[in-house]
């Protein structure tokens, strides 16, 4: 399979979607393929080249992703054949976005041509030990290459697991209509703690929902728009916007902030 270019479009929260996608764009390159990077929360679904091979990469959410992820896929234009890739990165399963998406992006006339799931630290609930993280991104940028490799060749499929997929899938929008709910918005309410709040306003730069804004006093408030990315509590470099799903509160982030806005 001859590809020429590709437009990569990915989301990262703490960033292992970021690592994977750039161990993708390095190797496509290093095989002459003009690779471009879009961050998906930066991006207009309307403005994709459909002469181009299009990469989608985000992190695992509720079984499949988050919900402005899936609008931007549901947004995209319909196709006549543009050869389309996806990749995720997931702490374990899954289950309700490899067959589900094939099947939407069919359906808008795409081709799909590679799926693959890398498994990378779990940036939510319990955090691990740092030599274990670090052997995990080892080992998901061996993949993502290889991964890489399979699409330039024409090697990589992209299959589906009827019913169990359309299963995981209902659940999981079930799962993410609940989530974005007023009253779960209300009860997981992550708010600074402002004894610790330095105010740098880093957490409003780095929301991709721009749901962080500053009050008169210049803190940081949460407007209940909250995909629990795990942006804010990761990165905020006084550890001032805690998590209570988060075991003893620990926190994980695989890159430094300035990487995902620069």
């Amino acid at each position: 399979m001859s590809i020429q270019n590709i437009d990569f479009y990915f989301f990262s929260g703490t960033g292992n979607t970021l690592i994977v996608t750039k161990a993708m764009a390095k190797t496509f390159k290093e095989n002459g393929i003009k690779t471009n990077l879009f961050k998906i929360e930066d991006s207009k679904p309307y403005d994709v080249n459909l002469t181009h091979v299009i990469g989608l990469g985000f992190p695992v959410a509720e079984l499949s992703t988050y919900d402005f992820i899936w609008k931007f896929i549901n947004d995209l234009p319909n196709s006549n054949g543009t050869k389309i890739f996806m990749v995720d990165t997931l702490a374990g399963f899954s289950g309700g976005i490899v067959g589900s998406l094939r099947e939407i992006l069919k359906k808008k006339g795409y081709n799909p041509i590679g799926a693959k799931e890398i498994i990378m630290p779990p940036n939510i609930f319990y955090i691990q030990d740092e030599t274990t993280n670090k052997n995990k991104v080892q080992k998901g940028i061996k993949k993502a290459k290889e991964y890489a490799e399979d699409i330039i060749q024409g090697k990589s499929i992209w299959g589906r697991v009827p019913i169990f997929s359309d299963l995981a899938y209902y659940i999981s929008i079930t799962g993410l209509k609940i989530t974005h709910s007023n009253l779960n918005q209300k009860l997981l309410y992550l708010t600074a703690d402002r004894e610790k709040c330095n105010r740098c306003g880093l957490c409003v730069d780095i929301c991709p929902l721009n749901n962080i804004q500053i009050d008169n006093e210049k803190y940081p408030i949460n407007m209940k728009n909250c995909a629990y990315c795990m942006r804010c509590t990761s990165f905020c470099p006084k550890n001032a916007i805690p998590c209570p799903l988060n075991y003893k509160g620990k926190t994980y982030r695989a890159v430094m902030a300035k990487d995902l806005i620069e």
